[in-house]
């Protein structure tokens, strides 16, 4: 943007020049402006059984239960999503969730909590609440108001769910939620089907927690179970189980690799086995859980080793 002053008396310059800046620092921000990382998601209902939905968008996948007593949601992505989640809640026939039970404390699956706890009960464990008590600016109506140690049992819609806590797996306050008689589990980030996983260290998860509880499930379940998983799509036992051969697999490899006397880096650059690549292509590449199973087994050896 230009102005040719040249010609014009001092103040009538001054002033040319002044609007000038001013446009400029108006169209300026605009420019500069972010674009909504949340601007294309939708999110959709996708029928598991009966009346049990999972909702997929951005984040954690979503459950949806609707029936006699009303809706309740397990999880609740970002907040910018709050108001399509309401949306696709409408849509599948249910309304405004009585009850919202989160698997753990993650943005990604707690975002939406202030809105729908502004009319709704939030139900987690022990340490989701008070890891969201530590969130700055985390809005009081999103925290859960009641809470467990190790499991509690809801009655609602038909269905017994069983909310079992699992701990040190991909975080200190993880959950499965099992609706015993439509037969479907929700397994939060316990399990990321099909792709590598996060293991949030700092907030007291650990490889070794994470392989223990997957075995420890398997063991529980029956064999056609619907699960729903906490990224990727709908699952049955099966992927349930190879992700655990792919814990393990991959666990072992990157152990001996340092056992030898390969250092990360070179762990890093010789990559895993061909048969895995598929797996980096979420939130995880490879290169990241190469180095979560080395830092992880370097911090805890007593358990990992």
């Amino acid at each position: 943007m230009s102005v040719d002053t040249t010609a014009q008396p001092s103040g009538v310059r001054r002033c040319a020049a002044i609007a000038a800046l001013s446009a400029a620092l108006v169209v300026l921000p605009v420019l500069a402006a972010e674009p909504d990382p949340f601007a294309d998601v939708v999110v959709a209902p996708h029928r598991v059984s009966g009346s049990l939905y999972m909702l997929t968008g951005a984040g954690g996948n979503i459950g949806l239960s609707i029936g006699s007593d009303g809706t309740l949601l397990i999880d609740d992505q970002y907040a910018p999503l709050a108001e399509r989640i309401q949306a696709a809640v409408d849509a599948s026939g249910g309304g405004a969730p009585k009850l919202v039970l989160n698997t753990h404390f993650h943005g990604d699956h707690t975002g939406s909590n202030p809105f729908f706890g502004r009319t709704g009960t939030i139900i987690a464990h022990d340490n989701v609440r008070a890891r969201l008590l530590d969130e700055d600016g985390f809005g009081a109506a999103g925290l859960p108001v009641v809470t467990y140690s190790d499991r509690i049992s809801v009655h609602f819609n038909g269905d017994t769910i069983d909310v079992i806590h699992l701990p040190a797996g991909h975080t200190d306050g993880d959950s499965i939620i099992w609706f015993r008689e439509a037969n479907v589990l929700h397994m939060g980030d316990l399990f990321f089907n099909g792709q590598f996983p996060y293991i949030d260290t700092d907030s007291g998860g650990s490889v070794a927690g994470v392989i223990d509880n997957i075995d420890t499930v398997l063991s529980m379940i029956p064999d056609d179970i619907a699960i729903i998983p906490g990224h990727g799509p709908l699952a049955r036992k099966p992927e349930l189980a190879a992700t655990l051969q792919m814990l393990r697999e991959t666990r072992a490899a990157v152990i001996g690799a340092l056992g030898s006397g390969r250092s990360i880096d070179e762990i890093v650059r010789e990559g895993l086995d061909a048969r895995w690549a598929a797996w980096g292509g979420g939130f995880i590449n490879e290169e990241r859980w190469i180095r979560i199973l080395a830092t992880s087994f370097a911090g805890s050896p007593g358990r990992e080793g």
